[in-house]
């Protein structure tokens, strides 16, 4: 099925419309989530059974590059959801059924976001300031803060875990968990006004004393890294995703840059376009070879996962140096685009102007380059000694 079967003009342009109205507005995609949940977006990854496309990561990280050159916020908002419904998905492959009730919630039109962030907690998965409380029915409670919680205004099932800090003979225990929205003991705060992705509502969730029933925790795992499949999942799918919207974001710009460069005429060069000058020939080049060198990239490692390739102990290398050089790439992309276009993109209300703003956006995502680079060196030297 090509992306436009399922992501039309009509409806990207739709999408388009919006975008600006939103970020001026600092404004929840309430018209654009309804468009997507009527087209079948947010089941794309729900087997045909169960109502949905049944597709893999690589067709899904394809609609996301699409839908970000359209409305970035909207797609990275999005993102949330799709992580949650690619990670059963990614889990269900290979033969664990353990979030298969998240495929049929979404195919029932539940709305899945990623409660997992939390301020100073750079041990992300690992480890959760969050506090899991047992309670004698086999539920939870918990208690805590998550910061960047996107769609924290459309959300009907949150996805968070917390620690049980008694569990394993005092050692602690990670609890995952699914949260519905007409439960007690969550609060959405007022208090994302920021710079860029305004319309993706990321704002804080506070938890107090909110009740996970038995039949929905759903893992278990222990304090620090590990090897558990929902780790993988999660990972692959998170990056991955998050890659594929930064591209569609620079693809965007590019595409913009090359029509700007096209359209404005240069005195120097006798009223002939821009696309004369050899400078700005070879930053439109530039931009055009970074592209070309993230495209394959992104293409193979989702194609990888849905093959299920065995990359063995380079696998999380990989994603997050996947996730790494395409937000990357993408600020050096919006940059040019930015540079090639004059001073017109400078100006609040231009196109450029909000793309510049919601590509930086791009570094605050887990794994940060930081976090990134260790990994990636760790990978390849071995942990730092003691």
């Amino acid at each position: 099925m090509a992306p436009e079967d399922i992501l039309p003009e009509e409806l990207l342009e739709r999408l388009r419309s919006r975008a600006a109205g939103y970020d001026q507005e600092n404004r929840f995609f309430h018209e654009d989530l309804q468009d997507l949940a009527d087209a079948g977006y947010l089941k794309v990854f729900v087997p045909e059974a169960d109502g949905g496309r049944g597709l893999g990561l690589e067709a899904v990280a394809e609609l996301q590059r699409r839908l970000a050159t359209a409305a970035p916020a909207t797609a990275l908002a999005v993102n949330m959801h799709l992580v949650w419904t690619g990670v059963a998905h990614a889990m269900s492959a290979r033969g664990d059924d353990s979030l298969d009730f998240v495929l049929k919630d979404a195919g029932q039109g539940e709305i899945f976001a990623f409660g997992i962030s939390e301020a100073g907690n750079d041990s992300m998965l690992f480890d959760s300031g969050t506090v899991a409380r047992p309670l004698p029915d086999g539920s939870y409670s918990f208690t805590g803060r998550k910061i960047f919680t996107s769609l924290s205004r459309g959300w009907t099932r949150l996805g968070t875990f917390g620690k049980d800090a008694d569990a394993r003979n005092g050692e602690g225990e990670l609890v995952f968990g699914f949260l519905r929205r007409d439960e007690p003991g969550h609060e959405t705060l007022d208090d994302w006004n920021t710079l860029g992705m305004r319309a993706s509502a990321s704002n804080t969730t506070l938890l107090t004393d909110a009740v996970i029933p038995a039949e929905r925790i759903f893992r278990k795992l222990p304090v620090g890294p590990n090897k558990d499949l929902l780790i993988f999942a999660i990972f692959a799918c998170f990056e991955t995703l998050l890659a594929a919207v930064y591209t569609g974001l620079a693809e965007r710009a590019f595409a913009l840059a090359v029509d700007n460069v096209k359209r404005r005429v240069s005195a120097k060069y006798g009223g002939r376009s821009f696309a004369q000058d050899p400078d700005i020939r070879w930053k439109i080049a530039d931009a055009a070879m970074a592209m070309d060198g993230m495209l394959p990239q992104l293409s193979a490692i989702t194609r990888d996962v849905d093959r299920m390739v065995d990359h063995g102990p380079q696998w999380f290398p990989k994603l997050v140096g996947l996730k790494s050089r395409a937000t990357e790439n993408a600020r050096y992309v919006v940059d040019l685009a930015i540079r090639v276009s004059g001073g017109s993109s400078y100006f609040r209300g231009s196109e450029l102007e909000r793309l510049y703003r919601d590509v930086l956006a791009g570094i605050f995502h887990p794994s940060n380059d930081e976090s990134a680079h260790n990994t990636v060196a760790s990978a390849w030297l071995g942990p730092l000694e003691a």
